[in-house]
């Protein structure tokens, strides 16, 4: 991994809970674009919301970044749609160009604006994206490309706006990329000998459960609920 220069936040992004495509669900993920300063407190951005605060949304999800530079992989797959013409297709409250899953690291701590961020954890897909996309299977193809996106929690608060620069302050895991952990963790790993190393990250709870089950189990957890969605009736 090369080292990590300061990255332009191009936008900042937030969105209400709206009605949803399937009946009785809410999102957040269709963000917009924010003008002028924008405060991020501990639970994100102002003005930010989720639709289903069980699993969205919360301390350590609390601002969601997603690379800008995956639009162009994602045009070639899915043809020119209009949603991925301009940041927030994939319900980001940060786009950047510059930084990707194999250029952070988990525990990254990164300053933007006068607030601190940390990397707590990749984006785990779920089904919203298919209904977002139009497309059946648009969690598994994030997952498995790896173009997933992260989490940060808020460690300052402070504020900042587009345009301003999201500079690296401290990195304690330079071993860990994003990337590393999502091949053992969406790679389907069983292999006490890669897995146990990750128990010593910080990992945030959800995380730590799953691999310790996988060493306990010697097998996958099912994720069809999340990324394929609830059976329809």
């Amino acid at each position: 991994m090369s080292s990590t220069p300061a990255v332009r936040v191009d936008a900042l992004l937030a969105g209400k809970a709206r009605a949803y495509t399937r009946p009785g669900t809410l999102s957040g993920i269709d963000k917009r674009p924010l003008a002028g300063e924008v405060r991020i407190g501990e639970l994100g951005i102002a003005g930010d919301e989720q639709g289903d605060p069980r699993v969205h949304g919360g301390p350590d999800k609390a601002v969601h970044h997603y690379a800008f530079d995956h639009y162009a992989a994602w045009r070639d797959d899915l043809g020119a749609l209009p949603l991925l013409q301009t940041p927030g297709a994939f319900g980001e409250n940060i786009s950047t160009q510059g930084l990707t899953e194999a250029d952070v690291c988990l525990g990254d701590r990164f300053a933007l604006g006068d607030a601190l961020l940390e990397i707590s954890q990749g984006r785990q897909p779920c089904w919203k994206l298919n209904d977002r996309f139009d497309v059946p299977d648009m969690a598994r193809r994030v997952q498995a490309t790896g173009r997933t996106g992260w989490y940060y929690r808020v460690l300052r608060p402070g504020s900042a706006r587009a345009g301003d620069a999201l500079a690296l302050a401290e990195r304690p895991y330079p071993g860990w990329t994003l990337q590393r952990l999502a091949a053992l963790l969406y790679g389907r790993t069983l292999d006490p000998a890669l897995l146990e190393p990750a128990l010593r990250l910080p990992l945030v709870p959800s995380w730590r459960k799953l691999i310790e089950r996988r060493l306990q189990q010697g097998a996958v957890e099912d994720w069809s609920r999340r990324i394929d969605g609830p059976a329809s009736d």
